[in-house]
């Protein structure tokens, strides 16, 4: 029989070798309200990128359903978009507690964003169905935990430095993307600092220190979010080759 010390050697090896990757990932958060337009679009075109090539392996996603909603003197909450997005958030913030599992909470809450885009809120339980939950987050919400939730979110979005200007407000590592949050995936990529580089950042260019000092700064109308990505990045490379080819 195997003795306990062994299964302790083995457990802190598992611990050794698990932690390293995990510590490395990068923290993507994202303060958003349910109803909103673009935090609809933002979600179902753009962060569902992270089920792709392995892009989650990299990445600790953090949800805040509240964006501009305001909690009143009474403890009543206010949101912008009216009372079913005050409801929506709430089951949101539950689904997220209750199914801690990032992929798992992620897949509800695309499934609740595209059923808001199509215009068909009466469909948003079938979600659960869906995603094969269970409805244990509504629960969560008629118990009233759910606004223990909200009030959490409530409380760490006033408490965003700088504070949001907008939603979707997206975050890399603690860092406001502001008006470029469609552009996460370089974000992540280029703070990721893991041997274990996803797929989905091999395409991109991932400058080291070396190559960042001698880059020149580039105009900012080149890399508004109106140019579009492959264009920029041709117009980019096109720079730097010049640059570095006058310090030969």
């Amino acid at each position: 029989m195997a003795s306990a010390g062994f299964f302790t050697c083995m457990l802190l090896a598992l611990f050794i070798g698990i932690w390293p990757c995990h510590a490395q990932n990068v923290t993507l958060s994202v303060y958003y309200e349910t109803l909103c337009p673009y935090c609809s679009d933002f979600i179902v075109n753009h962060l569902v990128k992270l089920f792709h090539s392995r892009l989650f392996s990299i990445v600790n996603l953090r949800l805040v359903p509240w964006g501009n909603a305001v909690l009143q003197s009474n403890g009543s909450f206010l949101c912008q978009h009216g009372p079913d997005e005050c409801l929506l958030n709430t089951i949101e913030a539950c689904t997220i507690s209750v199914y801690p599992n990032e992929e798992q909470h992620l897949g509800f809450i695309l499934c609740l964003e595209r059923v808001a885009s199509a215009n068909e809120l009466n469909e948003w339980i079938n979600c659960f169905n869906t995603t094969g939950l269970a409805t244990v987050p509504i629960d969560c919400y008629k118990s009233g935990y759910g606004n223990v939730l909200e009030n959490q979110y409530a409380a760490e979005t006033a408490q965003l430095d700088p504070p949001h200007k907008f939603v979707p407000w997206v975050l890399v590592d603690g860092q406001p993307l502001q008006e470029d949050f469609k552009n996460f995936v370089t974000y992540v990529c280029n703070a990721y600092k893991g041997e274990q580089v996803p797929e989905a950042c091999h395409p991109l260019p991932l400058m080291n220190n070396s190559l960042k000092k001698a880059t020149p700064s580039y105009p900012a109308s080149l890399l508004s979010a109106d140019t579009p990505y492959s264009i920029t990045w041709l117009l980019i490379y096109g720079i730097h080759f010049s640059f570095s080819f006058s310090l030969l």
